[in-house]
């Protein structure tokens, strides 16, 4: 019977250690992220300069586990929709991670067109439920 209990524990545990890793770290509503000083049409000069905004919620580095609290995400030419929100943000040149709490950034970016976008992640890096995320905007760069 002690085998018996041990396995249900086990499975239960380990159900729950995956749903908190996926995409299941609620956030507030009204909760919401975005650019300071950029908006969707501006046209720029590379480095471009950005300071992100947070409303709602609080900026903490990756790995602390607080309520209501995250780290942002850079999203560069790309988006995150379906089961992408439900798994860690990928950490590459068009997912750039802010998992020391930053809250600004310089960022290279090519000359012509690019779109950006933020993503609030959890302390493992997984979008919030409901996602926290900015608008998706345009901008130029000269």
């Amino acid at each position: 019977m002690d085998r018996l209990y041990a396995a249900a524990f086990a499975a239960l545990t380990f159900t729950l250690s995956t749903a908190a890793t996926a995409g299941e770290t609620p956030a507030p509503e009204g909760a919401r992220v975005y650019f300071i000083d950029l908006i969707d049409g501006d046209k720029v000069s590379s480095p471009l300069e950005l300071r992100f905004g947070i409303e709602g919620m609080q900026v903490v580095p990756a790995g602390t586990e607080q309520e209501n609290s995250g780290h942002h995400h850079l999203l560069i030419d790309t988006t995150l929709d379906g089961g992408a929100l439900d798994v860690p943000i990928p950490s590459d040149a068009q997912h750039v991670h802010f998992g020391g709490g930053q809250r600004e950034a310089s960022v290279e970016l090519s000359p012509g067109e690019h779109t950006l976008q933020l993503v609030l992640g959890d302390h493992n890096h997984i979008p919030h439920n409901p996602p926290v995320m900015s608008e998706r905007i345009t901008i130029t760069v000269e």
